[in-house]
């Protein structure tokens, strides 16, 4: 039983440094951008988009920001259509009033959005000018897409972050949106967070198991000399034996 024990908390252990190893790799600031943008800066606690406020403000319509600063995810249920509008004014995808999700494959950004920095080569088909071209890409009333208005768009640390170990924040932003025949925008602040007011505590982790397995091992040892030792007082019941001739069967 003492074995299995400390055979469990080794691998605890093991398991401990593997996910620290892990969480440290994943938070750290990117470097070199990645083809999915889940693995780039907007993954990254360190930066941070928050919506402040949605207008106009419909029944039915919300906004949440996924992975830090990477993606928005917009859901429809008002009965209405809404569009988002793209860097240059034109529309980029709408969420029609049954739940149809259109992109606008004529719009930059279509293209744009497809690369965390926005390296891509728009084809000329695609211009703010074009008459939109709509193609389907699902049916339940949400959209998910990259925005790169919500994030930092470079590896670089940002100017205004003056101290790593201080929340700062670096731009406000928009997005243009349009709830069936009213314009208004998806507001949001984009915030540089320090690492040690998210990071996973694995320091801690690694040192309770290692608690742990150091008092199991302490439990077996003392178990195992104990085993070693002769009962007491064996010696002594041996040598008081009863004599060969007495009689075993007999009872007074």
């Amino acid at each position: 039983m003492v074995r299995r024990l400390i055979i469990t908390a080794l691998g605890a252990l093991a398991l401990a440094l593997t996910a620290g190893a892990t969480a440290q790799g994943a938070t750290q600031s990117p470097t070199a951008e990645s083809e999915n943008p889940i693995n780039d800066q907007g993954s990254s606690y360190h930066f941070r988009s928050q919506i402040t406020a949605v207008q106009p403000q419909v029944a039915g319509v919300s906004v949440q920001v996924l992975e830090f600063a990477d993606r928005l995810q917009l859901s429809n249920h008002s009965g209405r259509d809404v569009t988002v509008y793209g860097y240059q004014g034109e529309p980029y995808a709408r969420v029609l009033a049954d739940g149809t999700v259109e992109l606008n494959t004529r719009s930059p950004a279509y293209y744009l959005n497809q690369n965390f920095y926005g390296n891509v080569k728009v084809p000329a088909s695609a211009s703010p000018t074009a008459s939109p071209h709509w193609v389907v890409v699902d049916r339940t009333g949400q959209l998910e897409w990259h925005d790169h208005r919500i994030h930092w768009m470079s590896p670089a640390l940002p100017p205004q972050v003056k101290n790593t170990a201080k929340r700062t924040k670096i731009f406000d932003w928009q997005v243009p949106i349009e709830v069936g025949t009213r314009r208004g925008a998806i507001g949001g602040e984009l915030f540089w967070t320090p690492e040690s007011g998210s990071k996973t505590p694995t320091g801690a982790i690694v040192a309770f198991v290692v608690i742990v397995a150091a008092a199991l091992l302490f439990v077996l040892f003392v178990r195992r000399r104990r085993a070693r030792r002769p009962p007491a007082g064996r010696d002594h019941d041996a040598g008081a034996a009863a004599p060969p001739d007495s009689s075993p069967g007999e009872a007074w």
